[in-house]
């Protein structure tokens, strides 16, 4: 009995086929299938953040999803932001204002900004701690992250 399932993903502009496991998770799919390493594992519960990415324009935690549930849909992750050499605006303020330490949850803190810089005004701080209220940081204490999204925000909240 053939066990798998047959997807089609768009994953950062390109059209991904792959036969699955219908239990396969997403974030296992983008990561060992498709080996975009930087949607990051952490709790595997869905509390931490740090498997964020975009379906469809959504932020969600690729940790909760199986990959068929996004069949003949978008996803977004990390890897579309930017690249070495050419970050995009909020990477770049990111490093700009040491936005991170370690890093784990840097991907997941960038894909949800992502997200609810293109979708709300953000006209305080406050705004934006409520919009990173999903993303778990154990090394920063935020401030820096918060201070790196409102100078995207302040300049045109344009993060492409």
């Amino acid at each position: 009995m053939n066990k798998t399932r047959d997807i089609t993903v768009t994953v950062n502009g390109k059209s991904c086929q792959a036969a699955i496991e219908p239990r396969l998770l997403l974030a296992d799919f983008l990561r060992q299938t498709l080996g975009l390493t930087g949607t990051h594992v952490g709790c595997e519960h869905g509390v931490c953040g740090a498997c964020t990415v975009l379906l469809d324009g959504d932020s969600v935690r690729s940790c909760l999803m199986f990959a068929v549930q996004a069949d003949g849909r978008s996803v977004e992750t990390v890897e579309s932001l930017g690249s070495i050499g050419r970050l995009n605006a909020l990477q770049e303020s990111f490093h700009e204002h040491h936005a991170l330490q370690c890093g784990f949850c840097t991907p997941g803190m960038l894909i949800t900004a992502t997200d609810f810089i293109r979708k709300y005004p953000l006209a305080t701080d406050d705004d934006i701690r409520e919009g990173l209220s999903g993303n778990l940081c154990r090394c920063t204490g935020y401030e820096h992250i918060v201070k790196a999204i409102r100078a995207v925000v302040s300049k045109s909240g344009d993060i492409r």
